[in-house]
């Protein structure tokens, strides 16, 4: 699966970035490749919250589902950056990456006010 996604902002820290290729990768159900169109050599991963994560349910701002077009909460998919490293695969749940997935517009949504982890374990992010 592929699907080409773009932001209504650039994600932080990779401004004036906003196309970006989500690419599932081979063999892993649920986690993806997002590209930079403009520079493939911009790349992170990121899981589908869904099926890696089924507890986590951040809540996003009315701001927010209007600026992606969001009306139904089944038209969104909910992405989170992970970060592989040698302690491990650390997750930003603070800052998910939405979708909506009838148009592709996406956001990296900040959740403030919110107790979510910007560096949770992939092993423990949903106890």
């Amino acid at each position: 699966m592929s699907a080409a996604l773009t932001f209504v902002t650039p994600p932080p820290g990779l401004d004036p970035l906003t196309d970006f290729t989500l690419t599932e990768i081979d063999g892993a159900a649920g986690l993806y490749s997002l590209r930079a169109v403009q520079n493939d050599g911009i790349r992170l991963f990121v899981l589908d919250a869904a099926v890696f994560l089924p507890e986590y349910g951040p809540i996003l701002s009315e701001e927010h589902c209007a600026a992606l077009g969001l009306t139904a909460a089944e038209d969104a998919m909910v992405l989170v950056v992970a970060n592989p490293g040698e302690g491990g695969t650390r997750l930003n749940l603070m800052a998910p990456i939405v979708v909506n997935l009838l148009s592709g517009a996406s956001s990296q949504v900040i959740l403030e006010g919110q107790d979510w982890s910007l560096q949770a374990e992939l092993a423990t992010a949903s106890a």
